[in-house]
């Protein structure tokens, strides 16, 4: 049995359920509350209905004075072609352009889509000028900011219109948020890390292409006119509305329920419960995998040894990957010979592990860790006589991996292990780093600190944003300005003391006291720009809010927030306050992961 809270969010009288669970609401007091049963049969929903997803508006051909050149003379391109000629002009200054792997991949997606007549002309990439067609988006680009308020409030009424009309569904008679309800536009993937699909061409997305999922007495969806669906199911055990496959990886991509969605919400909060449990039998899981590091069976020493690594380095358990798919992606069950080095001794350290492997989204992980002596000895045992394209845990694979932690607590996988170590650091690095005396911005330092280092410990790594140097002159800027005032206001309090020296009076009194108080308030504003200064630059290569969305109960920052006084919106934006709300209404200053 579950309680839901009822919010009113949209202004139109209608309520929105907002899952709580029952051991939250217990002693929450005064809150609006009624019923909901849950179903145990695998039943999400009994009543759907949406419009479908927003498709993009086809493609606009460029004005006639826009011209693309093919050997220094210009050249009239077909309508796909040049459409597919602008998805590169637009990142002509990007740093994926400039990347060998991404130019081939467009170059060979692009011939394939040209008319037999372009693929007789248009035969290298280095003797394509796209610079026109970039400095037509850049100036529209432009246009577009300096347009006047009526105007830019005009556009935002056209995606309000349309975000009314797409962008909610009734859900078992509550109105709900729908999160991405709008189809990918047509471009080239970028992947991240040195993804070797990048560049490739993402096809525009047609309804021919979308299975719709809505309840059998709703009214379903019309697809756009002279078009329709490639499916239409009534599922009621699965949460997407609509869904189809993308053309690079072959992946399936969904339309579903807003973050903030009574579901969502009901599914986060059961995710970390999943990982506070485990909290509870982690150190007999522990025990019992380093006691199997001793195990006559080789699967089983394997299987010890991997689950050490998913513990302590928080890996993921690496699925394994679909026939045909070219980026060489691996994860601790899937780690190769090559990827690991062993050195008995490394820079004062023993028994060092240095591993060296690109992960999900093909980001590099490397790291040098020093790990217990008999897991050493088992990798130089999993490693003899082997060769270094070989498997490292020859014995072992993910779904057997997951099956055994499934035996050792209901719900458990390699994940929920990322989950609990995440947010565990966190809540230790908070108790920590904060210091109850530090100004607002400086528990924040501290806060961010203790984000990175879980960041770190799930390997959220990020390119330097193109704007960084700039972004820290400007802050160079503002704190050598913020000096200069603070030099000047020590002098004019010092002039002001020697003035009230000289005439005692109350109003040479006052003038020291003014200067005084302005003197605190440069020292606060300078404090509070360098703790800036500090923050951004040790981000600059850490992406925090992939952790802080996906691995970190938001209860630990709320408690946090309530404790030190530090206000909610400075931790997380309207949007994840939106996908929170479920934690923000129910946790105090005393919650513990």
């Amino acid at each position: 049995m579950y309680r839901c809270l009822a919010i009113s969010l949209f202004g139109r009288g209608v309520s929105r359920s907002r899952f709580i669970p029952t051991a939250l609401c217990a002693g929450s007091g005064g809150c609006s509350r009624w019923e909901e049963e849950k179903t145990n049969d695998g039943v999400k929903w009994k009543q759907l209905e949406h419009k479908g997803p927003y498709f993009v508006p086809l493609y606009e051909p460029l004005p006639d004075d826009v011209q693309f050149y093919y050997d220094g003379k210009p050249l009239k391109l077909s309508l796909a072609t040049e459409e597919i000629a602008t998805f590169y002009a637009k990142m002509l200054d990007h740093e994926y352009t400039t990347k060998e792997i991404f130019q081939n991949n467009f170059f060979n997606d692009w011939r394939k889509e040209m008319t037999p007549q372009e693929q007789e002309i248009i035969k290298q990439l280095d003797k394509c000028d796209f610079r026109e067609i970039h400095k037509y988006f850049v100036d529209k680009n432009e246009a577009r900011k300096a347009l006047s308020k009526e105007e830019k409030q005009k556009l935002k009424e056209e995606a309000d219109k349309i975000q009314e009309e797409y962008g909610y569904c009734i859900l078992d008679g509550h109105r709900e948020k729908i999160g991405n309800f709008k189809i990918e536009p047509p471009g080239l993937f970028r992947g991240r890390g040195n993804h070797p699909k990048m560049g490739m061409l993402k096809r525009r997305i047609m309804p021919e292409d979308v299975i719709i999922n809505c309840s059998k007495d709703s009214k379903i969806p019309e697809p756009p006119v002279g078009h329709k669906w490639k499916e239409v199911r009534f599922d009621n055990t699965v949460t997407w509305l609509a869904s189809w496959t993308e053309n690079i990886q072959n992946t399936l991509k969904y339309i579903m329920l807003n973050p903030s969605s009574k579901l969502k919400g009901e599914k986060d909060w059961q995710k970390f419960e999943v990982a506070r449990r485990l909290k509870d039998v982690v150190h007999k899981i522990r025990a019992q995998y380093q006691a199997d590091w001793k195990s006559k069976e080789m699967k089983v020493r394997q299987r010890a040894v991997a689950l050490y690594f998913i513990d302590k380095l928080a890996l993921r358990a690496g699925n394994e990957k679909e026939e045909g798919e070219t980026a060489d992606t691996v994860g601790c069950c899937s780690l190769r010979v090559e990827h690991i080095k062993l050195h008995p001794e490394l820079d004062g350290q023993e028994y060092v592990v240095e591993f060296d492997f690109l992960g999900k989204d093909s980001i590099r992980y490397y790291n040098k860790v020093s790990v217990e002596k008999p897991v050493f000895k088992n990798l130089q045992h999993f490693m003899k006589n082997k060769d270094p394209g070989d498997d490292l845990f020859d014995h072992l694979s993910t779904t057997a991996l997951n099956k055994h932690l499934q035996k050792l607590m209901d719900g458990l996988t390699a994940k929920v292990f990322r989950t609990y170590n995440a947010s565990i650091t966190l809540q230790e690095q908070l108790k920590a780093l904060t210091n109850p005396d530090d100004s607002v911005a400086g528990k924040l330092l501290s806060y961010n600190r203790a984000n990175r280092a879980v960041a770190i410990l799930c390997n959220h790594q990020r390119s330097t944003p193109k704007t960084f140097e700039k972004s820290m002159q400007n802050l160079q800027t503002k704190i050598d300005a913020k000096k200069e005032q603070l030099e000047k206001a020590q002098q004019e309090l010092e002039e002001a003391e020697d003035e009230f020296k000289d005439k005692k009076n109350a109003k040479a009194e006052a003038n020291v006291q003014k200067k005084k108080k302005l003197l605190e308030r440069l020292k606060e504003q300078l404090a509070k720009l360098s703790v800036q200064a500090t923050d951004k630059e040790e981000n600059k290569q850490i992406a925090l809010g992939t952790s802080k969305l996906n691995y970190l109960d938001p209860r630990i920052s709320i408690a946090w927030c309530k404790k030190f006084g530090v206000p909610i919106e400075k931790i997380f934006n309207k949007t994840q306050r939106e996908k929170f709300a479920w934690a923000i209404d129910m946790t105090d200053e005393d919650f513990e992961f």
